[in-house]
């Protein structure tokens, strides 16, 4: 008998433990090379492990529920001293799915492997980047290029009388599915997807190779208004007058990452706020004629992504906003990158997961990305790289019906935007009292190194491109 034993791997830059969540093997069970074996919590996402060796599982250290410490025994397998057992890490390296990082320190930002430090599990079990439509943003003259990085194929300029057509989007699965299929002489890009948002699952694979009917695929439940279903929200009065008198919820995962982060916040970062109204019946008009194109029909457009650009935009006329403050240095870090991050609310508690680049996205690339980082974050998928790595934020808090709100930053960050509803109010147009559509927006931000007059021209510039977006994206 040869034995290995499994640690609990690192899965994200920070994580020191992680909740076992569901067990999809049992002692005795045979497994394969990159089988998914469990899914694990931590406080910034659901991941799901594949087996680093082929073998018989002998013991599992740990039930669900269970909070293990990262490096410490996970599954013991027999492996019989075959030649199929590999190294404790993964066999395919997950694919890159954003533009490297331009320097050392941003790097490490983003999860690379460091010096001392080993690989990490980054993305496995979830839909990767490949999903996300982009293009390099047009830049002032003077900017810094971009890093190269593969990418699909690029997503043409919002034109104010044309839209051209979507890409198709390429099939999307998990490292270990790819070599599955690759091993078997499998042409994934063939294979319709039954996992999340079209996710190509080990089961369609399987289902190639019998010659038997793929199962119909999933479908995800578009975003239709504020999530209800959160632990903190009773979901009708019966369960309001049925249950019990006192409810006491642990707090770990991401309930206990959301309030050591806020408590962070809130102590470290002396935060300062403006705000202004602003007339935004183009931004909605222009939302509803896109959704007008048939060649459009497949993406999600919604004012938030038209919001996503302006803030952007706003970073690359100012991009003293997108910075942080690093108190251990004495030194104020100003990125020419905006890593957007987009508050969510999931079952699971408020996160605020980033798209990475967001600034190369024209409006089609930046409705799709959205469209992935929600779901993902609302099905319990948020990869942990989406996790690190946020210099600018928007929370939108108008789906829940609330006019304006104040926000606190997330830490290391120098702003973020509040987005209350779009509904009608009166408005002065050329002397005369009208109905337009009309938002509020409330900027917070790190005053030691954002300062008023700043911030005030950066939400000024933000409610002039919602003033009139089509002439902003094409001068853009």
């Amino acid at each position: 008998m040869s034995e290995e034993i499994f640690l609990l791997p690192d899965v994200g830059e920070g994580l020191t433990e992680a909740e076992i969540v569901t067990w999809k093997v049992k002692v005795g069970d045979v497994v394969t090379l990159n089988q998914p074996l469990v899914d694990i919590e931590t406080a910034k996402a659901t991941v799901e492990l594949p087996s680093p060796y082929a073998g018989t599982v002998t013991a599992l250290h740990g039930n669900v529920g269970d909070v293990l410490e990262v490096h410490k025994p996970l599954i013991t397998f027999d492996v019989g001293g075959s030649a199929g057992a590999s190294p404790a890490v993964p066999a395919t390296p997950a694919e890159p799915s954003e533009p490297a990082p331009a320097n050392a320190a941003t790097d490490k930002q983003e999860g690379s492997v460091g010096e001392g430090r080993e690989a990490v599990l980054i993305g496995y079990g979830v839909a990767n980047e490949d999903a996300i439509v982009t293009r390099k943003h047009r830049r002032q003259s003077g900017s810094p290029a971009p890093p190269a990085a593969a990418a699909p194929p690029a997503a043409p300029a919002v034109q104010a009388s044309t839209v051209s057509a979507v890409p198709s989007l390429a099939p999307r699965s998990t490292p270990p599915v790819r070599l599955y299929a690759k091993q078997h002489g499998v042409d994934i890009a063939s294979l319709s997807g039954t996992g999340r948002d079209g996710l190509i699952t080990r089961v369609d694979v399987e289902q190639a190779l019998s010659g038997a009917p793929a199962p119909s695929a999933r479908v995800s439940a578009p975003i239709t208004g504020p999530n209800t279903t959160s632990r903190f929200v009773g979901r009708d009065l019966e369960s309001w007058s049925a249950g019990p008198k006192e409810e006491r919820i642990p707090v770990k995962g991401v309930l206990r990452s959301m309030a050591e982060a806020m408590v962070q916040s809130a102590f470290t970062q002396p935060r300062a706020a403006v705000w202004v109204r602003v007339d935004a019946t183009r931004t909605m008009d222009l939302v509803a004629s896109l959704k007008q194109q048939p060649n459009l029909a497949g993406v999600r457009l919604s004012p938030l992504a038209i919001i996503a650009l302006a803030v952007c935009d706003a970073a690359r006329h100012f991009p003293g906003i997108n910075s942080s403050f690093d108190a251990a240095a004495n030194e104020v870090i100003v990125r020419r990158s905006v890593n957007l991050g987009i508050a969510a609310n999931t079952p699971r508690g408020l996160i605020v997961p980033n798209i990475k680049g967001a600034d190369q996205l024209d409006l089609v690339g930046m409705a799709s990305a959205l469209t992935v980082l929600v779901d993902r974050a609302r099905e319990g998928t948020t990869t942990p790289n989406e996790m690190i790595g946020t210099t600018l934020s928007i929370t939108n808090v108008g789906p829940f019906g609330v006019d304006a709100a104040i926000p606190i930053l997330p830490p290391g960050t120098g702003a973020i935007l509040a987005v209350g509803q779009i509904a009608k109010a009166p408005w002065v147009v050329d002397d005369q009292v009208v109905v337009r559509q009309v938002v509020e927006l409330a900027m917070a931000f790190d005053h030691r190194q954002v300062d008023g007059a700043m911030a005030s021209a950066v939400l000024a510039h933000i409610g002039r491109f919602l003033h009139d977006p089509a002439a902003a994206i094409i001068a853009g």
